[in-house]
């Protein structure tokens, strides 16, 4: 018989809840929680480990899909009321997966090219701008999108859902400053810095070698560690009244102008 869930008193729902709202939950489980089918099953071709499928009849549609792809899951419905408090999405199409986390060490990292194009973020604060950058990562298909200092874990629901799934979609790591400025000198790819500052226009540089494109906040740029290890401080020309852009929009430019130089293979 199906498992079913009905309040929202239930220890299964009140752990659910937390995966959801709290980093530390996240941390301490090791899981969390996919919604929508299309996350679910972006994060099922990139080999994460799903532990159970939560669904609620009443706004679920299409119940064959159930057992045509996720029969080999556990499968527990949940009733409206329950489903309406674990969702985070107020929009949604009443499917949850709990999935287990992936390690996302440096050490994890693996690469396919032997000149790999790298996107950096240091201190990325606002869960919309992280899913922005992974979905610009995913558009010029980068080999590894990495994270500095983060403030919150990539598996925050905000940016699952503003990276529409490309959380599983790129290759992604995060460390400290130090530690991944350590690896990329390590692995000899070429640092190239979004800083104004005693810099270079980004369209006379080669990037068709190993190449990391490093940008970082709006509010602070980038930290004196990085203009130190950089091979080249690169800016984009503005001809506006300000001297600064939404960073998912300047690491998009950056990073297809690599593409464009590599002939977007």
């Amino acid at each position: 018989m199906q498992k079913q869930i009905s309040s929202i008193q239930n220890k299964t729902v009140k752990k659910l809840v937390q995966l959801q709202e709290k980093s530390r939950a996240r941390r301490k489980e090791k899981s969390f929680i996919i919604e929508g089918l299309r996350e679910i099953n972006l994060a099922l071709a990139a080999d994460y480990e799903l532990e159970t499928i939560y669904c609620c009849p009443d706004i679920f549609e299409e119940p064959e899909l159930l057992m045509e792809n996720f029969s080999q899951f556990d499968t527990i419905e949940l009733s409206k009321e329950v489903y309406q408090k674990v969702a985070y999405r107020g929009s949604t199409e009443g499917i949850l997966a709990l999935a287990k986390a992936k390690e996302n060490s440096l050490a994890s990292l693996q690469f396919n090219s032997e000149n790999p194009l790298i996107l950096v973020a240091e201190a990325p604060e606002k869960p919309g701008n992280i899913g922005a950058l992974l979905r610009t990562a995913d558009a010029a298909n980068v080999d590894a999108v990495l994270i500095t200092n983060p403030k919150t874990d990539i598996y925050n629901p905000n940016i699952i859902r503003s990276s529409v799934g490309c959380v599983f979609t790129n290759q992604i790591a995060s460390g400290s400053t130090s530690e991944i400025i350590t690896y990329l000198k390590e692995k000899n790819i070429a640092i190239y810095t979004a800083i104004l500052q005693e810099s270079e226009i980004y369209t006379n540089q080669d990037f068709t070698s190993a190449t990391a494109i490093i940008v970082g906040t709006e509010a602070d740029g980038l930290s004196e560690e990085w203009r130190k290890a950089a091979k080249q401080n690169i800016h984009i020309p503005m001809q506006g009244k300000i001297d600064s852009m939404n960073v998912s929009v300047a690491a998009g430019i950056l990073i297809f102008e690599a593409k464009r130089q590599r002939g977007f293979e």
